[in-house]
């Protein structure tokens, strides 16, 4: 008969908790083959992999927060990343790989939001991983059905005359929302502006961050 452990301490003395091990997915077990199969023909390396993984879980919001600030005080840069974002991000030393990257500015009369309705593309080199409710059914599916709606739950409330656009990334492109620049930042480096542009100002449920008082 198997022990029952709801209520007793393991030695360490923490409760039992029940094991999450799931078997492997099909897809799960494919990655393994192919890894350990080009690990074995010398196409790359466990060191190199590891090293990879590293590399896409250091990416964060910050590089696309460099992106945006230097939009917002360098105006031919603005114009080429509006142009062909793929090449101007790649040009300030993030490559998105083939994926084709666009970017859209919000103004005083539009207001632009992100959503991948199939999954949850996302362009992760530039804003690291996504978040869980940008993967969640119900943001996926409400956005292009009410997205003001979405929005006021984000704290953000748009005028009436304001147009909203929802954009939907797809497996080879993805995009990322040029917020509106703060009021009182004249003056500022692009490198203090980057302080104030956050993740969500970036995928469009989120506006950037007022100048605190000097």
């Amino acid at each position: 008969m198997p022990h029952d452990h709801h209520d007793h301490l393991s030695p360490s003395g923490h409760p039992y908790r029940p094991d999450d091990d799931h078997p492997l997915t099909y897809w799960q077990q494919m990655e393994i083959a192919i890894r350990e199969l080009l690990i074995e023909k010398g196409v790359t390396t466990a060191a190199e992999i590891a090293a990879q993984i590293d590399a896409m879980d250091a990416r964060n919001p910050a590089n696309g927060a460099a992106v945006v600030a230097r939009a917002w005080t360098d105006p031919h840069f603005r114009d080429a990343l509006l142009r062909d974002a793929s090449a101007a991000t790649r040009d300030m030393g993030f490559d998105i790989g083939p994926l084709k990257l666009i970017a859209v500015e919000n103004t005083a009369d539009v207001h632009n939001m992100i959503v991948c309705t199939l999954c949850s593309c996302y362009p992760r080199n530039l804003l690291g991983l996504p978040p869980d409710w940008y993967k969640s059914r119900a943001y996926r599916s409400r956005t292009v059905r009410e997205p003001r709606k979405v929005l006021s739950e984000f704290g953000v409330t748009l005028p009436a005359g304001t147009t909203v656009r929802v954009h939907d990334s797809t497996a080879d492109m993805r995009y990322i929302v040029i917020p509106a620049r703060p009021a009182g930042t004249q003056g500022w480096t692009a490198k203090r502006l980057a302080t104030l542009v956050t993740r969500d100002s970036m995928i469009g449920t989120g506006r950037a961050r007022a100048p605190g008082p000097v």
